[in-house]
């Protein structure tokens, strides 16, 4: 896996950029919010990679920032949804905003995203809504995809008997610190209920 890539940037274009590492020359496929962000030709350029392979050939794709390859690697884990709609996907929208429409399950938002219709956009937000907690203040936090399985589990139960995500979520994330998300979702939930 190339992880990241650091060089000259050789040409760009909106949706493309062509890093030259010590006279090796990678193609790259950006989102626009990516592209916009690059430097001036001829400028050095640091930019994290996803390597797709397939039968038939080998992409590479290039993101700002961890949270935009986080998101490009949650997109292309949903059934039907393959790298250029993932990147379609990220081109029309920045993360904080992609993820604020997740957690208002809000399907005509997600439809005016370039490749996405009814279908695909609640696919999307039944897969990922549980993977974003409203923190307040209109914020939106990612669950580390290392959290247990658990963790998900016991915020939608917590969430289910009328207590606000964020507290929820603060709540076990305390918990998830302190090693007590060992066993099943109902003893976590009891102890979680102490603590609320």
């Amino acid at each position: 896996m190339i992880h990241s890539l650091r060089g000259k940037v050789k040409s760009k274009s909106a949706t493309e950029v062509v890093v030259d590492v010590s006279g090796v020359a990678f193609y790259v496929v950006l989102s626009v919010p990516t592209a916009d962000h690059l430097p001036k030709v001829g400028e050095e350029v640091e930019i994290r990679t996803y390597l797709n392979v397939r039968e038939d050939a080998m992409e590479l794709y290039g993101f700002e920032d961890e949270e935009e390859l986080t998101l490009f690697k949650m997109l292309i884990g949903i059934s039907k949804i393959g790298p250029k709609v993932a990147m379609g996907i990220l081109s029309g929208t920045n993360p904080g905003e992609f993820k604020k429409r997740i957690v208002a399950g809000d399907v005509a938002a997600l439809t005016a995203l370039p490749g996405i219709g009814p279908k695909t956009a609640k696919r999307i937000i039944v897969e990922l809504k549980d993977k974003f907690v409203v923190t307040g203040d209109d914020d939106v936090m990612m669950l580390d995809g290392e959290v247990p399985d658990q963790f998900a589990d016991a915020l939608a139960t917590l969430t289910a008997l009328g207590f606000h995500r964020s507290d929820g979520f603060r709540v076990l994330s305390d918990m998830q610190r302190k090693g007590q998300l060992s066993g099943n979702v109902e003893e976590i939930v009891k102890i979680a209920l102490t603590k609320l």
